[in-house]
């Protein structure tokens, strides 16, 4: 997370500004790869310009997915639509790995019957020209990842680096077949696109994954929401810590320990403070306060965290 988190608002808007700028890189990467493939026949250039095809199909599905994530809850969605991005990746994911068969049987064919790369001067210029477009997007993306966790645009990113990565190799490839005469070497940079693109499409399905089996936020999202909860003395110590993530949102649940001796709702002013100091902390944050009485019995495999203690994690009771 940034060490001064923007508001939801600024957050939104920033993903949603890098979202239409990577469907304008994608629709420029299809055009000049298609006119690179028609002057080359390349199947390295081929296996590039189905990649960025299922790239704009990609781009197009986060460019709608994080509008709707960002949609308020409604009476059918109480929790919000945060985890729409975790199925934009997973969407993104699978366009990947059916890039990827396609462009390792096209291959796997030119290998077993090479075809001469021709014009490659064009194909290499253009190739070249798509990798600083691609480089330019990717700069921004991580601004915006960096600005605001979004798992989608981190998913896109991830996407466009071994696009760039892959366009080098798309490179050697097509200089290899046209001006050292072997073919033999563009097919086979095809298939190392191909490997490329299925180890990024399975990092892309891990992450994806985790949010939508709700696996706990990072330790250091942890860390700052037991930091903001114990800011006052009166917080005696949390336990029953659960997190997750929903898109870039966090939510997070617990249990605090207070004096046993407070009003209700000397408690309750206790608690709605604690919860006001995670938002600022984390602008989005959802978070869910229990006030229990100091000292009550509880489970020895529920502990209690306080200020001062180290944040080893985890803090949750898997009881329930």
């Amino acid at each position: 997370m940034p060490s001064s988190p923007p508001s939801p608002e600024a957050a939104r808007a920033a993903v949603r500004a890098v979202t239409r700028l990577s469907v304008a890189v994608a629709v420029a990467l299809v055009a000049l790869k298609a006119f690179a493939l028609g002057a080359s026949g390349s199947v390295s250039i081929l296996a590039s310009l189905a990649d960025s095809a299922l790239d704009l199909v990609g781009s197009v599905t986060v460019f709608m997915a994080v509008r709707w994530a960002a949609a308020p809850p409604d009476d059918d969605h109480r929790f919000g639509r945060g985890k729409g991005e975790a199925l934009a990746a997973l969407v993104q994911a699978g366009l990947v790995f059916a890039s990827a068969l396609f462009i390792g049987f096209e291959a796997l064919q030119r290998l077993i019957d090479p075809q001469p790369v021709t014009e490659g001067g064009w194909a290499v210029g253009i190739m070249l020209l798509s990798m600083a477009l691609t480089a330019f997007l990717i700069w921004h993306q991580r601004r915006v990842v960096t600005l605001t966790g979004s798992l989608a645009v981190s998913g896109d990113r991830a996407h466009y680096a071994a696009d760039l990565a892959a366009g080098l190799v798309v490179v050697i490839g097509v200089a290899s077949g046209s001006f050292l005469k072997a073919p033999g070497l563009d097919a086979a940079a095809g298939l190392i696109v191909m490997v490329w693109l299925v180890w990024g499409a399975v990092g892309l399905l891990r992450q994806a994954a985790d949010q939508l089996l709700d696996r706990a936020a990072p330790q250091d999202i942890q860390e700052a929401v037991v930091r903001a909860v114990t800011g006052d003395p009166r917080i005696l110590g949390v336990h029953r810590l659960r997190t997750r993530m929903a898109g870039s949102a966090v939510e997070a649940q617990m249990h605090v320990d207070l004096d046993a001796g407070l009003s209700l709702a000397e408690a309750h002013d206790i608690v709605e403070a604690a919860g006001a100091r995670v938002r600022e902390a984390l602008p989005g944050t959802e978070v869910y306060l229990h006030a229990d009485p100091a000292g009550a019995r509880r489970p020895i495999s529920d502990p209690v965290v306080t200020a001062s203690t180290p944040a080893a994690g985890p803090w949750s009771d898997p009881g329930g």
